[in-house]
C-alpha cells in the first residue's frame, strides 16, 4: 500500500511532464500522418489509424490506473489537482452534445441555438456558488450518499438513484450513439456494429481504474479535443480572412452568410420558407422556449451527478472552488468557438455545395449519405444517381442543390466540415478523434456515476453493508459492463439525435435533484419528508411531460390539450409527425420538422426538453410546503449543515476503506 502511494505522489509531482510530452507525441503523430496522406495512403486507413491510436492510448492510461482500493475507484483518491480536475471536468463536460450537436444546431438554428451555449455556461456558476464546494466538504462518494445522510435513510437514497440513473443513463445513450457515428464514418462499418465497437473504447477507460483511470485518460481526452476542435476552424479563419483566430472573424463569416442568403433568395437557390436567416432570433424557438432552454441548461449542469462527483475528487473544498474556475477556463476555449464553428460550415455549404449541379456533387457527401444523415430531394444521397433520380421526381428542378432540396443531419456538420471545405483528410481525421474523445470522457463519467450509485448506494449500503473491498469493486465492475452494454444496445435503435437526449437528461436531472439539493445545503428546515415529496413531484411531472410529448402527443392532444407540433402555416396541431413528413412538400412547408428539438412542445407551447421548467418549481414548493408541516430536523442534523458550509474545517462524512 506505501509503495502504491508513493507512486501517486511521484505521478502527481511529474503531471506537467507527463501530460506535455504526451501532447508533443500526439502532435507529432497528427503530423506523420499528414505526411503519410501526401505519399498517397489510402484515407481508410488514416481513418483507423487516428481511431485506434487514440483509443490505444486511452486503454494505456485506463489499464495503468487500475487500483484496488475503494476511494480511488470512487474518487481518485481525492488527490487530483484543481489544475487538472478542472480540465478533466471540461472532458467529462464537453460531450459528443457539446462537440459534435452544438455547432450542427447552431448551424440550424442560427441565433437561437446560442440558447444552449448561455445556459451551458452559466450553469457552472452555480456549481460553484450553490452546491459543489459544499458536496466536497460533506465528503460523499455519490450524490445519493448525501441525499440519504441528509434525509435519513435508504428512501432518500433510492429516489436519488432513480434520479441519477435515469437522466445519466439518457446522457450515455447519446454519447454511444456519438462513438457510433464516428466509427461508423471512419472504420466503415454498419452503425448498429459501431456503437459496440465505440463501447469498447469506453470500457478500456474506466472498467479497471474507475474514477482514478477517468480522470487521467478525461485530461488526455481534453488535449485531442480541444485541437481537434480548433484546428479546421483556425486553417478556414486564415484562408478566408487572413487572420488564424476565427472569434475574431466570425462577424465577417455572418456578413458573408447574410449576402449569400440573399443572393440565393434572388436567384432561385433558396425558396422562403426554406431559408431561416443566420442571425434572426426566435425563428425556431419562441422567446419562452428559448430562454426556457437557457435555464434548464443552467440548472441542470448545477444538478448533474457525474459533473457533481467531480468535485469530489479534489484534495480539500478550496480546490474544489478553484477546479470550478479552470474547468470554466477550458470549456470557455471550445464553447467561444462553437458559433464561429458553426458560423463556417454554413458558409462553406452556401458557397460549396448550394448551386453546385447534380452531376458534379463532391464523393465524400455520398459517404454521409449512405449512412442516411443526408439528403437530397428527400433521398439519401448514396451516389449521383440516386440523387438525380430522386430530384427528377420535383416539379421544375433546374438541376442543381437548392437549400430547399439540401438536408442534413446536425450531428454531421462538425465532422463533415473539413471535406465539405476541402482540408486534408487527416483534418477529417483530426476531427473524428476529437469527436471520439469527447464522447469517450462523458460516456466513461456516466457510466462510472451509475455503476458507483448502484454498487456503492444500493447494494453496499442497501444490500450488503459488510461486503469486503474486493467484492464491491467486483459489483461495480460487472455492473458498470452491463449499463454499457444496455445503453449502446438502445444507442443502437437511434432513438433520437445528439442533442435531443442530452436536453432530456439535463431536464430530468433539474426536476429531481436541484430542489433537494438546494434545499438540503441552504435551508436547515428542510426535512426528509419534504425532500421526498418533492423530489417525487418535481421529478415525476418532468418525466410524464417528457414522455407524453415525445412519445404519445395524439394521448396528450386529446385528454390534455397538448400539442407536438404546430402547424406554421394554420397554427393547428400536427399529432402524426410522420405522418406530416410523407405529404407533398412537407420540408418546405415544415423546415425545422428536421430538428426535433425546435418542435416538440405541449403546455404553454413549452418544448419538451426544457420540462425540467415545470418539475422544478413543483418539487421546490413541495418541499417547502411538506417541510413546514412537519418537525424540524434534529439540533444535531442542522449544526451539521453549518459545518458543511463552512470552507475550512474536517470533512463531514468520515471515509471507511
Amino acid at each position: 500500500m506505501a509503495t502504491q502511494a508513493s507512486g501517486t505522489s511521484d505521478f502527481l509531482k511529474n503531471l506537467g511532464k507527463i501530460y506535455a510530452f504526451y501532447t508533443g507525441g500526439f502532435l507529432v503523430f497528427v503530423i506523420a500522418l499528414a505526411i503519410l496522406e501526401q505519399v498517397g495512403v489510402p484515407n481508410r486507413i488514416l481513418g483507423y489509424l487516428f481511431v485506434f491510436f487514440t483509443i490505444a492510448v486511452y486503454a494505456v492510461i485506463g489499464i495503468m490506473s487500475r487500483t484496488a482500493q475503494v476511494s480511488e475507484y470512487y474518487v481518485a483518491g481525492r488527490s487530483v489537482p484543481a489544475f487538472y480536475n478542472g480540465m478533466a471536468t471540461g472532458a467529462d463536460w464537453m460531450s459528443a452534445a457539446s462537440f459534435v450537436g452544438m455547432a450542427g444546431t447552431l448551424f440550424l438554428l442560427g441565433y437561437d441555438g446560442l440558447a444552449w451555449v448561455l445556459g451551458w455556461t452559466g450553469g457552472f456558476v452555480l456549481v460553484s456558488i450553490l452546491i459543489g464546494p459544499y458536496l466536497r466538504k460533506f465528503g460523499a462518494y455519490t450524490v445519493p450518499d448525501f441525499m440519504s445522510f441528509r434525509y435519513g435513510g435508504n428512501f432518500a437514497r433510492m429516489l436519488g438513484v432513480i434520479v441519477l440513473v435515469c437522466c445519466s443513463f439518457t446522457y450515455v445513450t447519446a454519447q454511444i450513439y456519438g462513438t457510433g457515428l464516428i466509427a461508423s464514418r471512419f472504420l466503415g462499418m454498419p452503425f448498429e456494429i459501431a456503437v459496440f465497437a465505440g463501447l469498447a473504447g469506453i470500457l478500456v477507460c474506466s472498467l479497471l481504474g474507475g474514477m482514478r483511470a477517468v480522470t487521467w485518460t478525461q485530461v488526455a481526452q481534453y488535449i485531442v479535443l480541444i485541437v481537434a476542435y480548433l484546428t479546421p476552424i483556425v486553417i478556414l479563419s486564415y484562408q478566408k480572412f487572413g487572420i488564424p483566430i476565427p472569434q475574431l472573424t466570425y462577424g465577417n463569416a455572418i456578413m458573408d452568410i447574410t449576402a449569400r442568403e440573399q443572393q440565393m433568395l434572388q436567384t432561385g437557390l433558396a425558396s422562403a420558407a426554406a431559408l431561416k436567416p443566420h442571425i434572426q432570433p426566435f425563428i425556431n424557438y419562441s422567446p419562452l422556449n428559448f430562454f426556457a432552454i437557457v435555464f434548464c441548461m443552467m440548472i441542470g449542469t448545477a444538478s448533474l451527478p457525474h459533473i457533481l462527483m467531480r468535485y469530489f475528487t479534489t484534495p480539500s473544498v478550496r480546490q474544489a472552488r478553484v477546479s470550478v474556475g479552470w474547468s470554466l477556463l477550458f470549456i470557455f476555449l471550445l464553447y467561444f468557438s462553437a458559433p464561429a464553428y458553426a458560423a463556417f460550415s454554413k458558409l462553406e455549404v452556401y458557397t460549396e455545395i448550394i448551386g453546385r449541379d447534380l452531376t458534379a456533387i463532391r464523393p465524400w457527401l455520398f459517404n454521409w449519405g449512405e449512412l442516411g444523415l443526408i439528403k437530397i430531394c428527400g433521398k439519401d444521397a448514396i451516389n449521383i444517381d440516386a440523387v438525380v433520380a430522386a430530384c427528377k421526381t420535383v416539379a421544375g428542378h433546374p438541376g442543381v442543390v437548392r437549400l430547399q432540396d439540401f438536408s442534413i443531419n446536425t450531428d454531421v456538420i462538425v465532422l463533415s466540415t473539413p471535406e465539405i471545405a476541402g482540408l486534408p483528410y487527416v483534418i477529417s481525421g483530426l476531427v473524428a478523434a476529437g469527436g471520439l474523445a469527447a464522447a469517450l470522457s462523458t460516456a466513461d463519467g456516466l457510466l462510472l456515476a451509475i455503476a458507483n450509485a448502484l454498487s456503492h448506494d444500493v447494494y453496499y449500503k442497501m444490500l450488503d453493508p459488510n461486503a469486503p473491498t474486493a467484492r464491491r469493486l467486483i459489483v461495480a465492475r460487472i455492473l458498470l459492463l452491463v449499463v454499457a452494454v444496455f445503453a449502446a444496445y438502445l444507442a443502437s435503435t437511434k432513438p433520437a439525435d445528439i442533442l435531443a437526449m442530452v436536453g432530456w437528461a439535463f431536464s430530468l436531472a433539474m426536476a429531481g435533484n436541484f430542489p433537494a439539493l438546494i434545499m438540503g445545503v441552504w435551508w436547515k428546515r428542510t426535512t426528509s419528508a419534504g425532500a421526498i415529496a418533492g423530489i417525487i413531484a418535481g421529478f415525476g411531472l418532468c418525466l410524464f411531460y417528457l414522455l407524453t410529448t415525445r412519445y404519445f402527443p395524439g394521448y396528450g392532444v386529446q385528454y390534455f390539450g397538448m400539442t407536438s407540433l404546430l402547424n406554421p402555416v394554420t397554427g393547428a396541431p400536427v399529432v402524426d409527425v410522420a405522418k406530416a413528413m410523407t405529404l407533398p412538400n412537407a420540408m418546405e412547408a415544415w423546415p425545422t420538422l428536421a430538428h426535433p428539438l425546435a418542435n416538440k412542445v405541449g403546455w404553454f407551447n413549452l418544448n419538451n426538453i426544457a420540462a425540467g421548467l415545470l418539475g422544478m418549481p413543483i418539487g421546490f414548493l413541495t418541499i417547502v410546503l411538506v417541510s413546514l408541516m412537519g418537525k424540524a430536523p434534529s439540533p444535531e442534523m442542522q449544526a451539521l449543515i453549518d459545518e458543511i458550509r463552512k470552507p475550512r474545517g474536517r470533512t463531514v462524512l468520515q471515509e471507511k476503506t
